[in-house]
């Protein structure tokens, strides 16, 4: 890890605000009086750059795209929130979204029971009209 203020090679301390890696007292200092920005900050700043960000989830239109009208509504879909409070199925979900080879990842989820629960689940608040079984 890279110290904050120096970019010396550390592993000594984190800033107990931001977690930011520093190497010494004075770069911890430094730190603090000039680009400190405590945890909680940081999630409301990339909370915000997210709905400014235009292009999020449609960087081009497919047959395939999901508006993002409709991307907002699993949101507040309480069958949702309870699946995804198991911990197996975001772990699942986290392996597709850093796979190298997503297909073949979505392909493996797809044997899932739980996996397949929850797509059908999204399916149905993204195409209502469809019947999914």
């Amino acid at each position: 890890m890279l110290c904050i203020t120096c970019s010396a090679n550390t592993k000594k301390y984190k800033c107990p605000k931001c977690l930011e890696p520093y190497c010494s007292l004075s770069c911890y200092k430094t730190h603090q009086t000039a680009q400190c920005v405590p945890k909680e900050n940081q999630e409301v700043l990339a909370e915000q750059e997210h709905i400014l960000e235009p292009t999020l989830h449609e960087p081009f239109s497919t047959e395939d795209t999901v508006p993002r009208n409709k991307l907002e509504l699993l949101k507040n879909c309480k069958a949702l929130q309870d699946l995804l409070y198991n911990s197996h199925l975001r772990n699942l979900l986290t392996e597709i979204d850093v796979a190298p080879d997503a297909w073949k990842a979505m392909k493996a989820a797809m044997q899932e029971p739980l996996f397949l629960e929850f797509a059908d689940e999204c399916l149905k608040i993204v195409e209502p009209q469809a019947d999914f079984e």
